[in-house]
This record gives C-alpha cells, sequence and structure tokens, in this order.
C-alpha cells in the first residue's frame, strides 16, 4: 500500500470512530452501579483463616457497588465451603498444582438461602527445579495470592451481574394417604 492510502484509511477509521462518539454510540456492558438492589447491602459470613479472602471481598465488592455493613437487615454473603488443595508431581522437575475451590450463597438476614451454593474453582501451575528449592515457596505464596484474588473477583462479578440462581422455595411434604 502507498503511504497515501494508509493515510487516507487511518483518517478515514478515525474519523467514523469520533463520530460514533459524537452521536453517542457505546458498547453495552455491565456498569458497576447495575447492582441489584436487593445485594447492594451486604455482610460478610466467611470461615476461619480466611482473611486474605474476606480482604479481597471486601476491595472487588465495594468496587462493584456493594456496600458492607453488619446491619440486622443486611444479606449475608457466606462461605460456606473453602478448600484450598496443593498436588505435587516429582520428578528431576517437580511440577506443583495449586486449587482453590469456594463455595458460597447468598442469604437474607434470617439466615434463609436466597441464591443456590456456587463453587468457584481457581487453578494454578507452576514447575520448579529440585536443587532450587528456595525458589517454590516463593512462588507458591505468590501463587496463592493470585488464586484468592481470582476467587475474589469472580465471587464479585457474579453478584454484581446477578447471575446466580435463586434458590428454590422448599415445598413442604405432606403425608400420603
Amino acid at each position: 500500500m502507498h503511504l497515501g492510502k494508509r493515510l487516507a484509511v487511518i483518517v478515514l477509521t478515525c474519523g467514523l470512530s469520533a463520530g460514533l462518539v459524537g452521536c453517542g454510540f457505546h458498547l453495552k456492558g455491565n456498569n458497576p452501579s447495575s447492582v441489584p438492589v436487593a445485594y447492594s447491602v451486604m455482610s460478610l459470613a466467611l470461615p476461619a483463616n480466611t482473611e486474605e479472602l474476606q480482604e479481597k471481598l471486601a476491595i472487588y465488592l465495594g468496587a462493584a457497588g456493594v456496600q458492607l455493613s453488619n446491619s440486622p437487615n443486611a444479606y449475608v454473603l457466606r462461605v460456606l465451603d473453602y478448600t484450598p488443595r496443593r498436588l505435587e508431581l516429582n520428578g528431576k522437575l517437580v511440577e506443583t498444582l495449586l486449587r482453590l475451590n469456594v463455595t458460597f450463597r447468598i442469604e437474607d438476614a434470617q439466615g434463609n438461602p436466597v441464591t443456590e451454593p456456587r463453587t468457584i474453582v481457581a487453578t494454578r501451575t507452576y514447575q520448579y527445579d529440585i536443587e532450587t528449592v528456595n525458589t517454590d515457596d516463593q512462588e507458591q505464596v505468590f501463587l496463592k495470592q493470585v488464586l484468592i484474588d481470582d476467587v475474589a473477583q469472580q465471587i464479585a462479578r457474579q453478584i454484581s451481574s446477578n447471575r446466580l440462581p435463586l434458590a428454590k422455595p422448599e415445598t413442604p411434604t405432606q403425608p400420603a394417604q
């Protein structure tokens, strides 16, 4: 292509883009303030030894427009299961698989489930040479933080976009006659 044709293509592209922006066109997306009204005020209920996840959830839920509160009428984000796992495949190089499973649901102020339990799984792998063991600990600590951050982001995205399936109401069972 000649320089003149390239310049014309660039000018035309910029002109069309400016025209779209000028007329108010924008791509449809999720606005952080589009949190469902029902979940806009929440409290967190997490198991022991999950302070890092709690900190990350507070950051990401706050950024998504969820106000964290200990109000008695706030919805509760309850983490039902928090299971970190570490698997190793030994050889000259050791491959380590880190996995974090977190199951959560949203409950109302009385403890009744509002959403079905949802499980988030995050995994990372890394390899290291047995002769340089000191890198294993550093890599594991870093990747553990990455897993927790990933899980917290996924939970916040699902809550803010209202992608959680609602809990099915329990139907009372009647004895057969």
